[in-house]
């Protein structure tokens, strides 16, 4: 399995953990790693799990349906927080394979 890029693209709302910028990888399928020990907002992996596999192995985004803006080799995932909440906040993820 090939690496992943997750980069937080957006953030609507306020996120208590990332930044616009911020990045991450999963390294061969499965591993976390962060340059600059960034936290990991769970909420951001429950969003991830579905896909992350799958993108791993080659899969791409246009065909499960998170292609970003036509470019099928990009997907696009949203954590799950509402953002509905004075405090919350959702977050747009955008996930290369490397």
């Amino acid at each position: 399995m090939r690496s992943l890029k997750v980069i937080i693209k957006e953030i609507r709302g306020m996120c208590s953990v990332y930044e616009v910028g911020d990045e991450f990888l999963i390294d061969r399928g499965y591993v976390l790693r962060t340059e600059r020990d960034l936290p990991i907002c769970m909420h951001s992996l429950s969003a991830l799990m579905p896909f992350y596999v799958a993108l791993s192995k080659g899969v791409l985004a246009e065909n499960l349906g998170l292609a970003a803006d036509g470019v099928p080799e990009v997907a696009l995932v949203h954590c799950p927080d509402p953002c509905k909440s004075p405090r919350g906040g959702t977050v747009l993820m955008e996930i290369r394979l490397l």
